[in-house]
């Protein structure tokens, strides 16, 4: 059903130390970093990042919900679209058209009607 949980901070150095110790006690590793963003896989799936912490794209400070992102993995570009324009059509606000991200992947975002951020992902 998910892809991966992204959970905004406003100091990813202090956010790293702590969540590389608390969830090393539960197998998952630290496993890509950059000046934006810590990447956590389990243990048994090094390759398969499942938890992000990041500063808030829109560099304001991260709060409840401000960074903070449910993303669905969807099976196909065309679904994405698909799921991206119903959320529209229910009253979902636009936080970014479907398309390629990242030079391989395909994304839409769109916050629900409590302003949760959500991305529907497809690698297809």
């Amino acid at each position: 059903m998910f892809s991966f949980i992204t959970l905004g901070t406003n100091n990813l150095k202090k956010s790293r130390i702590f969540y590389d110790e608390l969830l090393q006690s539960i197998n998952i590793k630290n496993v890509l970093e950059t000046d934006r963003y810590v990447g956590y896989a389990k243990n048994s799936s090094l390759n398969k990042v499942e938890f992000y912490l990041m500063l808030p794209h829109n560099k304001q400070a991260a709060t409840f919900g401000n960074g903070t992102m449910v993303t669905f993995n969807i099976s196909s570009k065309k679904e994405v679209d698909m799921f991206y324009n119903l959320a529209l059509k229910l009253g979902a606000t636009d936080e970014g058209l479907p398309g390629p991200r990242h030079d391989k992947d395909y994304y839409a975002y769109f916050r629900d009607l409590d302003e949760n951020k959500i991305c529907a992902f497809s690698s297809d």
